[in-house]
């Protein structure tokens, strides 16, 4: 059994640009915290084995999610849940004046930032 808190300052980033700090992992996934500053847009990228919940803590911003059968723009407001499944390319920026956080689960565990492949996104990244 495991507990953690939420550390103060974050553990690193993420390939697409948003701060993140470790929560738990596990056999079948893992858990972040993401934390994207105002008016942040990162940069767009599809995993090879991956894909993930994400749950909005607080603020707003927008992701674009195409699976190569459907393309959409979401809005990431609080108590907004979302899945990005394997190969799916996405991009999510911050469209307001203050931080946008949400939890991110990973399953399988994120095995490493070479999971991540960078595409060509809906919006120029400012990272």
């Amino acid at each position: 059994m495991k507990t953690v808190i939420l550390p103060a300052q974050h553990d690193a980033k993420s390939p697409a640009g948003a701060e993140i700090r470790y929560l738990i992992s596990g056999a079948t996934g893992n858990m972040i915290h993401s934390t994207v500053p105002p008016h942040q847009i990162n940069k767009a990228t599809v995993h090879a084995t991956v894909s993930e919940f994400w749950y909005v803590l607080e603020g707003h911003g927008e992701i674009w999610r195409d699976n190569g059968l459907e393309s959409s723009v979401t809005d990431l407001v609080t108590g907004t849940s979302i899945d990005i499944p394997v190969g799916t390319a996405f991009q999510y920026r911050n469209v307001s004046n203050s931080d946008l956080k949400f939890i991110c689960i990973s399953m399988p565990p994120w095995p490493g930032d070479s999971e991540a492949t960078y595409i060509q996104g809906k919006w120029q990244p400012t990272i």
